[in-house]
């Protein structure tokens, strides 16, 4: 996948081709600040790739990674200034989405299945394995880091 290192993806399965103008409406309705773009890999009909964005460089790295992964029903979110936190259950709820594979900063890998008909999401390798268990310097930093960032309070 390509993503840029200070951009966050969001990757799902939908089913109806008004997705991407929900999902818009929902992100700029929960974060009106972001800057986003959402790809939307069409599979019926023309079976178009769907796009909507407030941001052309998102847009065009959203576009492309539809591309690449090519799989029916699939959308692809690409977000600044806003982490998938703030829009995540939000976007859960919208009823043409049917599942979220990934919602992340890290690197991505999607795992694809090809057959006659067209291709799927299996699911995805979402960043790196673990390399040990957290000692009590980690959770310091983990601690620090999320009042740091004002997702807990201080105290």
């Amino acid at each position: 996948m390509i993503k840029p290192q200070d951009a966050n993806v969001i990757i799902g399965q939908a089913h109806f081709i008004k997705t991407v103008e929900d999902i818009y409406e929902t992100i700029v309705s929960t974060v009106p600040n972001s800057k986003f773009a959402i790809s939307f890999c069409d599979s019926s009909g023309k079976c178009l790739i769907r796009t909507e964005s407030n941001d052309n460089e998102l847009k065009d790295i959203s576009i492309k990674n539809a591309q690449n992964v090519g799989c029916g029903h699939s959308f692809f979110i690409f977000l600044r200034n806003a982490y998938p936190i703030n829009i995540l259950n939000q976007i859960k709820n919208i009823q043409e989405v049917c599942r979220i594979f990934c919602a992340t900063a890290n690197d991505v890998e999607v795992i694809i299945a090809k057959t006659e008909q067209g291709r799927g999401i299996l699911g995805v390798i979402d960043g790196n394995s673990p390399k040990g268990i957290e000692k009590e310097e980690d959770i310091k930093w983990r601690k620090d880091f999320l009042r740091k960032i004002g997702y807990k309070l201080n105290g």
